[in-house]
């Protein structure tokens, strides 16, 4: 884990225009583009932070409409708003022979009311993400007959751009980037319609890094965590799907905030969803879901929950 803490600035920096180019060549080129492409919905969508999955947490499905032999491109949009907050992420990504993902994500957040208190109104927290995933045994389609869950392993290297927040930051210890590392198992049966996946993420990432990684004030845990995730989905028809997420936080810094004299004023919750999808065609798939984000700098909220809604569309080839 420390040389994914040294050196996650630089890997990002390094596969940043690599997965910029990948995309850019793919979606001016027809030849690269998937010919053939996925069961509808099988695939997943795209999550805030770019890997394919469920709107909250990454599968082990690898993105676009490209299976075995082929390469694809896939792009979105997504915008959750909750009592206090507001999130808009959107990016691409690239899947190579349904094995290798490539994805750049970006994510802007509106601190709402705790920009405002802490004398920064309209602050936006904006966050760079490029992650990769690769699938290392099973495939969720062919092995459906079967207990065999396809998974794949993933990366994401975040990296949160300099903000009015920095000096609150600084204080508490938290860096403004680092590297989550996941392993996801998705099992898909296909004769009942029923979609299951399970992830565990190891992460210092405080609300999935616009928050900083880590703390050190108060005794606070720096080390990364092992944070469970997990998803259930249930397939209408071909078109359309049900399900809930699950996502656990880290709560690095309620322990710091403690040491500030803020009680729990910092404290993490867990994050959860539940989503319908719906994919009018093989290439279309518009989310929405209520989501449940928990409280998020309660101090400032009131400890209100940051309940809402979210809204995301993807585009795949």
């Amino acid at each position: 884990m420390p040389v994914l803490k040294n050196a996650s600035t630089r890997t990002a920096a390094r596969l940043l225009p690599l997965a910029a180019a990948a995309a850019a060549a793919l979606l001016t080129a027809a030849s690269a583009h998937a010919d053939t492409g996925k069961l509808l919905l099988t695939g997943g969508v795209s999550s805030v932070e770019g890997a394919a999955g469920g709107g909250i947490s990454p599968w082990a499905v690898i993105g676009s409409q490209a299976t075995e032999g082929e390469v694809g491109v896939s792009a979105y949009a997504s915008r959750a708003v909750t009592r206090d907050y507001a999130l808009t992420a959107y990016g691409v990504a690239v899947g190579i022979h349904d094995r290798v993902e490539l994805s750049l994500g970006h994510q802007n957040f509106d601190t709402g009311v705790t920009g405002t208190m802490l004398g920064l109104p309209g602050l936006r927290l904006k966050q760079d993400i490029v992650g990769a995933k690769v699938r290392v045994a099973g495939d969720a389609v062919l092995d459906s007959d079967s207990l065999m869950p396809q998974i794949a392993v993933g990366v994401q290297f975040k990296r949160l751009q300099s903000s009015g927040l920095d000096g609150t930051l600084n204080a508490l210890g938290a860096k403004r980037s680092g590297a989550d590392v996941y392993v996801s198992a998705t099992k898909l049966f296909l004769a009942q319609g029923i979609l299951v996946n399970g992830t565990l993420r190891a992460t210092k990432a405080n609300q999935g890094g616009l928050l900083g990684f880590g703390a050190t004030p108060g005794g606070a845990d720096n080390r990364y965590e092992l944070q469970p995730e997990f998803s259930v989905a249930y397939l209408i028809n071909s078109k359309l799907a049900v399900g809930f997420e699950y996502r656990g936080m880290p709560n690095k810094l309620q322990r710091a905030g403690q040491a500030a004299g803020l009680s729990d004023g910092l404290r993490a919750d867990d994050w959860k969803d539940i989503f319908i999808a719906y994919a009018p065609g093989k290439n279309v798939s518009l989310t929405a879901a209520y989501v449940d984000l928990g409280r998020i700098v309660p101090a400032t909220t009131g400890g209100r929950k940051q309940t809402g809604v979210y809204v995301s569309a993807q585009i795949a080839f």
